[in-house]
């Protein structure tokens, strides 16, 4: 037999395959399992520590105030608190960032690329790994200090059901905060690359922008209204509700959550395929 020449292909890597080569990944690195429970314990801690406070000199506040605590459902501003809030996005972009950055400063990226030539393939994975971590970890968070907080409150006749109006919405807008904002640390650090950098620009991005952004003109209420915490704050609105000048929607806010995962998603897949051929 001549003139036959056999070429042998090695077949494409499935994307189940590399999902599930991520995620075994991440639960392989030692971080993983001590930064997780350790940020839960911090965010419930704010949160029950502002439903204990409310318990304790429940009985200092006036007949007056005690009703409209009740009557406008105010226990569900205790239910996920801005500093919770603002730990968790710190966390969980860190957490996000250093997914990425981390491969880098060791070298195993490369190993990866080089095993799986399609880089925006590997990235995607990586993204969808972490997401799906953090909206465990997100659901968690936000249930057990929902539960917690109206526990608490509820031996002073205040607490609220999940059935209570808007108290779902609170649940999940806090719970997604934690995926939204970790895609967007993998963003930046797909962007900076080094590790430190790349958390400096998370905190800066998702915590110090969105608070020097000011509401009252409105050029700068629309660009505060676009980032995550901002978009937060407005689904998780409890009680009556605060005059601003440039008010905006539930819907918004839910619009402003679904895009930024998305656009941090591209741009984590589209750097790789651009800067490392």
């Amino acid at each position: 037999m001549t003139g036959a020449v056999l070429s042998a292909r090695e077949p494409r890597a499935r994307f189940r395959d590399l999902f599930a080569a991520e995620w075994l990944k991440l639960w392989s690195l030692r971080s993983t399992f001590w930064s997780l429970p350790a940020a839960m314990v911090a965010v419930v801690a704010f949160n029950v520590g502002t439903a204990w406070d409310h318990y304790r000199y429940w009985h200092a506040y006036g007949p007056a105030d005690r009703v409209d605590f009740v009557a406008h459902g105010m226990a569900l501003r205790d239910a996920f608190t801005g500093n919770a809030a603002t730990v968790l996005v710190l966390c969980a972009a860190a957490m996000g960032a250093v997914t990425v950055s981390g491969e880098y400063a060791s070298g195993s990226i490369r190993t990866a690329f080089a095993a799986v030539p399609a880089r925006g393939a590997v990235m995607s994975a990586k993204v969808l790994v972490v997401a799906a971590v953090q909206t465990l970890f997100g659901a968690a968070v936000a249930g057990l200090s929902f539960w917690l907080t109206q526990a608490v409150l509820a031996a002073r006749g205040a607490g609220v059901p999940l059935s209570h109006p808007g108290a779902l919405r609170i649940v999940l807008a806090s719970a997604l905060l934690a995926p939204v904002c970790a895609v967007a640390g993998m963003a930046l650090a797909a962007v900076v690359r080094r590790a430190a950098l790349s958390v400096v620009a998370a905190v800066v991005v998702l915590l110090f922008l969105p608070m020097a952004l000011s509401e009252r003109r409105h050029l700068t209420a629309v660009l505060a209204h676009a980032t995550p915490l901002r978009a937060w704050e407005r689904l998780v609105a409890a009680g009556p509700a605060e005059a601003v000048p440039y008010p905006w929607t539930t819907g918004g806010a839910w619009l402003v959550y679904g895009m930024w995962p998305v656009a941090a998603a591209v741009v984590t897949a589209l750097v790789v395929r651009r800067r490392d051929q």
